[in-house]
C-alpha cells in the first residue's frame, strides 16, 4: 500500500511550495512538466498558475483516504484559482487506490467539472497509462510517450504546450478511445528499430494531420490488476472532428489486434544467466542481465536475491547488482564506515516468500545520502534521492544498497557512488527496460538479457493470480475475440 508518507518522500507539493520546485535549475518533477513550462515560455506570455504535484514509486493502491484528501486540495485551489484559461496535467495514468481502479479518471472528471466545459485540458499520459473512457472524455488533448525505455518526456510537455495554445486560439480537441482485451507482457513493449510496438507506434504517427492533432497507442500496465487493464487506442482531434479521430482509433486498434501475438517476451533462464556471466571474460563485450521479475518501477521489492545468490555461488567475477533495497543493511554500513568487514544480511526484516534473507561476508566500500540529479532518459533532468546508500563488496560481487526503493534507471544513482564502471563487467539490474538507455555504452544490446527470476513483476502473466483483470484477455487467456 502506497502512503502519504511514501508521496511526501518522493514528491508532495502545492502552491507556492510547488511553484518555488519548478522555478529550481533541477526540479523534483519529471521531465514532461518541465518541456511543457520551457514551451510555455518561449511560445509566448502566460501566468502559470501551480496547483498540486504529487509522485510516489509504484508500490501498489495509494490509500484511499490519501486520494480523497488529495482531491479534495485540488479542487479547492483550483475553485479558488478560477477563472482559469487552460489546464496541465502530468499523470502516469494507471493509479489505483485501496477503494478505486480508475483514480485517475475521478481527478480528470474532477477537473473538467470545475472548469467547465470549454476550457482546454491536456495531459501528458505515460504510454503504460490504463486508460478509461472517464480519463479521455475529461480531456481535450492526450499526448502520451512514443519511447520505451522513455527518453521523451520533455518532447511530450512541449507537445502538450504547443495542443494547449492552438485550443486557446481555436476550441477544445476532442479525444476518442478503443480499449481490447490485450495486455501485453512489459519487457514485449520496446519501442525498438524492428520491435512490433516500435511499428505500430510509427503506423500511428502516419496519421496525423490538420485534424488529427495526436496518437498515442497505450500498451498499458498489467500489474495494477484492475478493471480498466487492457492496451488503449487514444487519438486526439482538433475542436468538430471526433468522427474522425473515431474512424482512426478504430483502424489502429484492428492493427494492434492483428499484431497481438508478436508481442512474446524472451526470457533467459537462471541457469543460462549464471553461465553467461561466469564465461563473460575481459576482453571480450560487456554483459547486462535485467533482473525483470523484481522490477520496482512495476511495483516490485527491489529485494530478492536470487540473482545475487546464484552468481556468488557461481563464482562470478566483476559483477555490480544494482539496485538493491534494504534500509536496515544500508543503514549498518553507514554505522560501520567505509572499510570495514562485516557479515550482510540480506532481508533480515522481510518475511514474503519471494525476498528470502541471504548473508555473505562483505567490506563496505563506499557511502552516499544517495542524493542525484538525472541525467538520461526518464529522470533526465530531474533532483532524485536513493536515501542512504552503500557499496559493498562480497568476494568479486559489488552490491549497491538503497534506502528509498527505485529501480536502475539513470548512471548518475552509480555515480552517486563512485562507482567505476570501467572495472564492472557484468551489471544486474533490478529494471524492466530503462536500463537499456542508462548504460547503452556499457553493453551491445545482444548482451542485455531480461532473466526469468521469480519476483511480483515476472513477464508470465498466465502464472499470476488475477483479481480483477477483465476476462478474457490475451495472452493471460487464448480464446479471446474482439469486435469493434
Amino acid at each position: 500500500m502506497t502512503t502519504a508518507a511514501m508521496f511526501a518522500k518522493s514528491l508532495d507539493k502545492a502552491g507556492e511550495a510547488l511553484q518555488a520546485e519548478l522555478q529550481r535549475e533541477v526540479p523534483r518533477t519529471l521531465p514532461d512538466t518541465v518541456g511543457f513550462i520551457a514551451e510555455m515560455n518561449r511560445s509566448g506570455p502566460w501566468t502559470p498558475v501551480a496547483i498540486r504535484m504529487a509522485a510516489a514509486q509504484p508500490g501498489g493502491p495509494c490509500e484511499h483516504g490519501y486520494f480523497t484528501s488529495f482531491l479534495a486540495d485540488i479542487q479547492a485551489r483550483l475553485s479558488a484559482a478560477a477563472p482559469l484559461d487552460a489546464v496541465f496535467i502530468s499523470s502516469h495514468g494507471a493509479a489505483l487506490t485501496t477503494q478505486e481502479d480508475d483514480p485517475d479518471g475521478i481527478l480528470f472528471e474532477c477537473i473538467r467539472r470545475i472548469v467547465g466545459p470549454d476550457i482546454p485540458l491536456v495531459a501528458v499520459l505515460d504510454l503504460h497509462t490504463n486508460l478509461s473512457h472517464r480519463m479521455t472524455t475529461a480531456l481535450s488533448a492526450g499526448v502520451a510517450y512514443k519511447t520505451n525505455p522513455h527518453t521523451d518526456l520533455s518532447e511530450c510537455g512541449q507537445e502538450s504546450a504547443g495542443h494547449l495554445r492552438t485550443m486557446l486560439a481555436q476550441g477544445c480537441g476532442e479525444v476518442a478511445l478503443v480499449k481490447l482485451p490485450f495486455t501485453p507482457p512489459a519487457t514485449s513493449q520496446s519501442v525498438e528499430p524492428g520491435k512490433v510496438y516500435a511499428e505500430l507506434i510509427a503506423v500511428g504517427q502516419t496519421y496525423l494531420d490538420d485534424d488529427i492533432l495526436n496518437v498515442s497507442m497505450c500498451a498499458g500496465f498489467a500489474f495494477a490488476d484492475c478493471t480498466k487493464c487492457g492496451f488503449g487506442v487514444m487519438v486526439t482531434a482538433r475542436a468538430g472532428q471526433r468522427a474522425k479521430a473515431e474512424k482512426v482509433a478504430k483502424k489502429l486498434a484492428q492493427q494492434v489486434w492483428q499484431s497481438r501475438s508478436r508481442f512474446v517476451s524472451k526470457l533467459t533462464s537462471l541457469s543460462d544467466a549464471v553461465l553467461a556471466a561466469v564465461a563473460t571474460d575481459s576482453t571480450g563485450p560487456a554483459l547486462i542481465l535485467a533482473d525483470v521479475g523484481d522490477n520496482p518501477g512495476g511495483g516490485g521489492g527491489g529485494n530478492t536475491t536470487t540473482l545475487l545468490k546464484a552468481l556468488i555461488e557461481a563464482n562470478a567475477r566483476s559483477v555490480l547488482i544494482a539496485l538493491i533495497t534494504d534500509p536496515a543493511l544500508a543503514q549498518e554500513a553507514h554505522h560501520l564506515g567505509v572499510g570495514q568487514d562485516f557479515v550482510a544480511q540480506f532481508n533480515r526484516h522481510n518475511s514474503d516468500l519471494i525476498a528470502l534473507p541471504y548473508s555473505g561476508q562483505a567490506k563496505v566500500i563506499a557511502l552516499s545520502n544517495g542524493h542525484f540529479a538525472g541525467r538520461r532518459g526518464l529522470l533526465k533532468g530531474s533532483a532524485k534521492e536513493m536515501g542512504l546508500s552503500a557499496l559493498l563488496e562480497i568476494g568479486e560481487v559489488r552490491v549497491v544498497i538503497i534506502s528509498n526503493r527505485q529501480q536502475l534507471t539513470d548512471p548518475a544513482q552509480l555515480d552517486a557512488l563512485d562507482v567505476d564502471m570501467k572495472s564492472v563487467r557484468i551489471l544486474v539490474a533490478k529494471s524492466r527496460g530503462h536500463y537499456r538507455t542508462a548504460f547503452p555504452e556499457f553493453a551491445p544490446a545482444n548482451r542485455m538479457l531480461d532473466v526469468d527470476c521469480p519476483g511480483l513483476t515476472s513477464p508470465n502473466l498466465k502464472s499470476l493470480p488475477w483479481t480483477k483483470m477483465p476476462r478474457p484477455i490475451f495472452p493471460i487467456d487464448d480464446d479471446v475475440n474482439f469486435l469493434i
